[in-house]
């Protein structure tokens, strides 16, 4: 077992520790999450997963695969205990992610499908930008910052990095981490 496998196993054991707590506040009530996003965030981690498994991401893939499961997890619960009411944004966001996969069969180039989901991950998470900008003490930001922390982890892990394998991992690191200030300032600002 070298080092890569260290931080991957540990990336992903920081995802698990990360989502007990947020998703016992979704059952508490206290954390309502924008399902749609969730469910977007999913499908767009899977297509994340599989591209960096294609450019021989190593350990470094693991975090993103198994957060892929949980967001699909968080978005089926949010049916009950969220907010699952897709708008038209919400839409076009799932349609882009679903086209990334018939570009990459057509050019045969994970990259441009990659480029795509982080495009549109960042576009994704526009709902849940403006839910918790109205509300901002309806999402606990613990779970985003140790999604900062798994994912510096996972992309530490990487046996091949490139821009196919990181540059999923990073955005998501910078857009959790801005989610975060936003969050701490709409708190500080309503308190």
């Amino acid at each position: 077992m070298d080092i890569r496998d260290i931080l991957g196993g540990l990336a992903t054991l920081i995802a698990l520790i990360s989502y007990v707590p947020y998703i016992r506040t979704i059952f508490s009530g206290t954390t309502k999450p924008h399902g749609f996003s969730w469910f977007v965030f999913g499908v767009l981690m899977v297509i994340g997963f599989i591209a960096q498994i294609s450019d021989h991401a190593g350990a470094g893939a693991w975090v993103t695969g198994f957060s892929a499961l949980v967001c699909f997890f968080i978005a089926g619960l949010s049916v009950f205990k969220g907010t699952f009411t897709p708008t038209r944004s919400d839409w076009m966001a799932f349609t882009g992610a679903l086209i990334a996969i018939p570009i990459w069969i057509m050019t045969d180039d994970p990259l441009y499908a990659v480029i795509l989901i982080t495009i549109i991950d960042v576009l994704a998470f526009y709902p849940t930008f403006r839910k918790a900008y109205v509300l901002p003490h309806e999402e606990l930001l613990f779970t985003y910052l140790l999604s900062v922390v798994k994912f510096i982890l996972g992309v530490m892990a990487l046996e091949n990095i490139s821009v196919i394998t990181a540059l999923y991992p990073v955005s998501l690191i910078i857009m959790n981490g801005a989610f975060i200030l936003m969050v701490l300032a709409r708190r500080k600002k309503n308190i």
